[in-house]
């Protein structure tokens, strides 16, 4: 039997245990959201913010994660590399998040991973991107390039007979990425480019590309330029300049599109999420920030939804794991799923997902119609080194 010391002292310490449970309980999850409020994606942060907020009052009213309530920190990280290393070492270092949902530039998002890295704090990058960036700490839920570029060139070649393209896009790792896939896919298809060109991130003057792009006359033009501003410029001057080729815009998203209106009529897109998807999930979203936002919510797109989704599928793993370890989080990040607006999402192929793509066209309200689905679409060899 245990003398009345030993009891005492085992009492302690599980009085002690169990205040430092309550207090835990009681400290609330913090989750960073790195997006650009400043520069290129500035014209698509704000639908993006409206989502991540919106998950996180659903969570909320929902008990929360673990019984903790969920706070989001923000930070701007000027759609750009330089940006994106203040924003990250505020997140990482001072605010202490326990993890990071990012829709940003590849520009910024290369930048950050080092702080992600050096930090070991789980990160979600919500956007569609030029494929192939791994981290141990990163998982993405966004489309590649081997589920976007296809179905926008196979009906070009198919529907329009189209044979000569040419390529524009924004001088970094997203446009020459995509293109570069882009050149290569047509080539293995039997196109040919006839013409590829680039201005930097920021750029707004297409004027000499335009130029080239009327010389060489091509069946249909492909661009994939930075998020927000960059594609405005670039289809309204190809709207002014009379060009009527095919148009297909690796980089477009509905909200940018409604906002262009009869400037982007007729262009072609690729996209796993858009509004017109009829499942009781997307109602619930596109009601949701209706109810909360009114007539200050923005278009729900493919950059923002899939940044709703990445809350729940942190949940999902947080719950998994039973804790908010950043090991543990990230080993149940490739196990759990959500079945949300998009469809079930599951990010267990190489740190990526399957998704369903739909191939889109842009009519004269800004509305994308559906021309065609493709399910599952495999996102191919992306992180094959990562375990």
């Amino acid at each position: 039997m245990k003398n009345p010391s030993s009891l005492l002292r085992l009492g302690l310490a599980a009085a002690a245990a169990a205040l430092c449970s309550a207090a835990l309980a009681q400290e609330p999850i913090r989750i960073g959201v790195a997006v650009g409020l400043s520069g290129a994606n500035s014209v698509v942060a704000p639908a993006v913010v409206q989502s991540s907020q919106l998950a996180v009052d659903e969570i909320n009213a929902a008990g929360g994660i673990l019984g903790r309530k969920v706070v989001l920190e923000i930070a701007d990280d000027g759609s750009g590399a330089v940006g994106a290393q203040k924003a990250y070492d505020t997140l990482v270092f001072q605010k202490k998040v326990d993890a990071i949902i990012a829709m940003e530039t590849s520009a910024a998002r290369n930048a950050a991973l080092p702080i992600v890295n050096r930090g070991r704090v789980p990160l979600i990058y919500t956007s569609f991107y030029e494929g192939r960036s791994c981290s141990r700490w990163m998982y993405v839920n966004g489309w590649v390039p081997e589920q976007q570029v296809a179905p926008i060139v196979d009906h070009f070649m198919k529907a329009e007979n189209a044979k000569t393209f040419f390529l524009v896009g924004s001088d970094y790792a997203f446009g020459r990425g995509m293109l570069k896939f882009t050149r290569e896919y047509i080539a293995a298809q039997g196109g040919q480019v006839v013409g590829e060109e680039y201005l930097p991130m920021d750029g707004t003057d297409w004027t000499a590309i335009i130029s080239r792009i009327r010389s060489a006359r091509p069946d249909a033009l492909i661009s994939s330029t930075a998020g927000g501003s960059p594609n405005v410029s670039l289809a309204k001057q190809i709207k002014a300049a009379g060009l009527s080729m095919p148009y297909g815009n690796l980089a477009i998203d509905e909200g940018t599109a409604r906002t262009m209106g009869e400037t982007a009529q007729g262009m072609y897109m690729s996209a796993s999420y858009l509004t017109s998807i009829d499942n009781e999930a997307n109602r619930k979203f596109l009601q949701g920030l209706q109810a909360k936002f009114g007539a200050q919510a923005k278009t729900a797109n493919e950059l923002s939804e899939p940044q709703y989704e990445a809350f729940y599928l942190y949940k999902a793993a947080v719950e998994q794991a039973g804790s908010t370890d950043a090991q543990k989080v990230v080993q149940a990040l490739g196990q759990v799923s959500f079945d949300g607006p998009r469809g079930e999402v599951r990010m267990d192929r190489q740190r990526h997902a399957a998704l369903s793509m739909r191939l889109g066209q842009v009519q004269a309200d800004g509305s994308i119609k559906i021309l065609q689905t493709f399910d599952a679409v495999d996102p191919g060899e992306q992180c094959p080194d990562l375990k």
